[in-house]
């Protein structure tokens, strides 16, 4: 065969090869099938610091997937979501001599690590409450180290008991005894002295709660009015046909709701409402909608149509397109207060703070209060299923 023809082959091929590929996404450290199905989400995507704020002037980066930070007054990178009860998973790098921290349930900015927050320690220089302490309250099972090393921290934080584990190995196992132990906040990366990194640093909300029973639609109501119509198939709820709606009897206000669904079909449209008026047939979905929707502009998964999966549609669009049509995807919703964030499988896509003024429809203005979740048939060629409703409850 000529150099002409084998060279024409090779484009062929590389061509070929990225058109079936087009339709996928192409993300900094996915997270496998079995982890996307088990409910973990990344909450560092491995490409920008989407859904984390400073609290300070620390110099943090991304340095090839990797967050850096070796500059600057000592401070936090904190996400912009709370959460409760979770188990999260991070690797970290620190300098010898360094000085840095993981903070759980902390406000933005904690001032005493006893009493607003739980400060996992990460220094070896301390005399005591060094690495592998919760500072301040109690210390590992026996030394451990952290310098100059990838390690990996996995907590479980539920309510005011922590386990935590290093590289696999249980170092602490602590219940906190006070009346005023926090149970809900944000996640903070600290750097206080020296140069430190981290990586994959995922969380998987523990939820108190099933929504749906895989048997009958015990717990939901159809709305009136629908033309939809919503069954029990193969373990999870189809919905078919449309408009219509299907919502809980129950209510609720700050949560993580994590949901597995499938769209039977190219580009279709709806999405799972929540805090949502109590339907009528004149006013069916009086609720902010996290959307369903898995079409995107031309190639570019980063132009979503119609506000993409993962949107709150009509506030706030998804800022990359993740799942695919006739595909299981789990979407992830956050809610608490004013500030809501949606991840698809592992990926976060919104990051979003109401502003608006306070509203009893979130149609109009700013709710907080708890409100029904339902599911959405949009139009006569809806076809999807909903299964594996997880949710997470925010503690009074």
């Amino acid at each position: 065969m000529s150099r002409t023809r084998i060279w024409f082959l090779f484009l062929f091929v590389g061509f070929c090869s990225s058109v079936a590929g087009a339709d996928k996404p192409t993300l900094a450290n996915q997270l496998s099938a079995d982890e996307i199905q088990a409910g973990w989400i990344k909450l560092f995507d491995g490409e920008s610091l989407f859904g984390w704020k400073a609290n300070s002037n620390v110099d943090w980066k991304i340095k090839e997937g990797v967050i850096d930070a070796s500059t600057g007054d000592a401070g936090l990178l904190v996400t912009t979501t709370e959460f409760s009860d979770y188990e999260l998973k991070c690797d970290f790098w620190m300098a010898k001599g360094g000085n840095s921290g993981i903070f759980l349930q902390s406000p933005f900015a904690p001032k005493d690590p006893t009493i607003d927050c739980y400060e996992l320690n990460i220094c070896d220089s301390r005399p005591k409450f060094g690495t592998g302490s919760l500072v301040g309250l109690v210390e590992p099972k026996k030394p451990v180290t952290g310098e100059e090393a990838w390690k990996t921290f996995h907590v479980t934080v539920r309510g005011a008991h922590l386990v935590v584990k290093l590289d696999g190995e249980l170092i602490l196992d602590y219940t906190n005894p006070s009346p005023q132990a926090r149970k809900t906040g944000f996640i903070g990366l600290q750097k206080n002295s020296g140069h430190v990194q981290f990586k994959n640093v995922l969380l998987k909300p523990i939820a108190s709660k099933s929504l749906f029973n895989g048997k009958d639609l015990a717990g939901w109501r159809v709305v009136p009015g629908s033309k939809s119509e919503f069954s029990v198939k193969d373990g999870t709820i189809q919905v078919t046909n449309g408009r219509g709606f299907l919502e809980t009897t129950a209510v609720w206000a700050d949560f993580v709701l994590q949901s597995e669904i499938r769209t039977n079909g190219k580009h279709l449209n709806s999405g799972i409402f929540f805090r949502a008026l109590p339907g009528t047939e004149k006013n069916p979905s009086d609720g902010y909608e996290c959307q369903v929707r898995n079409e995107w502009e031309k190639d570019d998964r980063n132009k979503p149509v119609d506000f993409g999966t993962g949107a709150i549609y009509r506030r706030i669009a998804s800022r990359r397109v993740v799942s695919n049509d006739e595909e299981w995807f789990t979407m992830t919703l956050a809610a608490r207060g004013p500030h809501v964030s949606v991840w698809v499988n592992g990926f976060q896509t919104t990051d979003w703070t109401d502003t608006r003024k306070p509203d009893a429809n979130p149609r109009n203005g700013l709710r907080t209060a708890a409100g029904h979740f339902s599911l959405q048939g949009h139009d006569p060629t809806t076809n999807l299923n909903f299964r594996n409703f997880r949710l997470t409850e925010f503690p009074e």
